[in-house]
């Protein structure tokens, strides 16, 4: 077991998890920091949370939304400062009503790292129920088809993030009775 093509195999293997992994925290980290309020303690504004957020998207990144419901709605950014622009136009200023509660909850995770282990695309689903100030309530389900690759400095970060509507659904404005005004998850 320790002649070189084995050792070159397992190294192999071990080099793809550890990719699959780095793809999946970059992909969990982005849904973390897009949910209100915030779990990410000591963040102290919107402006702040799109900073982190721009840490996970390569220079050349594409943000899209695709399809019938997320064309219109969502675009396509190309490039960095495209899409961060995109995020400052959702987090950007205060909006009337407020969201006050959204959450990403997510499944059917399918990481595809290519044979070279500098690219992987990702495909996930996600389910999210959003709560605004006014009552209005609903439940969003899309599709992620996501691309990455291993940067300069070794961190996996977006070249791609696509997303698809699946359904919107209003959910009665009483659905949620009990809910932080802000997240202290993470305070030391």
């Amino acid at each position: 077991m320790t002649d070189p093509q084995t050792i070159a195999a397992l190294t192999r293997r071990i080099e793809n998890l550890e990719a699959a992994n780095a793809v999946r925290n970059v992909q969990m980290r982005y849904m973390f920091l897009c949910d209100t309020p915030l779990p990410e303690y000591g963040v102290k504004d919107d402006a702040e949370r799109i900073d982190r957020i721009m840490e996970l998207f390569a220079e050349e990144a594409v943000w899209e939304g695709v399809g019938e419901y997320y064309d219109g709605q969502f675009g396509r950014a190309e490039g960095k400062a495209a899409v961060r622009k995109h995020f400052e136009g959702f987090w950007g200023g205060k909006q009337d009503p407020a969201l006050i509660l959204n959450c990403h909850y997510v499944t059917s995770e399918q990481i595809h790292v290519a044979e070279d282990g500098q690219t992987a695309t990702g495909q996930w689903v996600h389910m999210q129920p959003w709560l605004f100030s006014d009552g209005k309530a609903l439940l969003r389900s899309s599709r992620l088809f996501n691309a990455f690759r291993k940067c300069e400095d070794g961190a996996w970060r977006y070249t791609r993030n696509r997303t698809e509507n699946v359904f919107v659904a209003p959910l009665p404005a009483t659905w949620a009775s009990d809910y932080p005004s802000k997240s202290v998850l993470m305070k030391p």
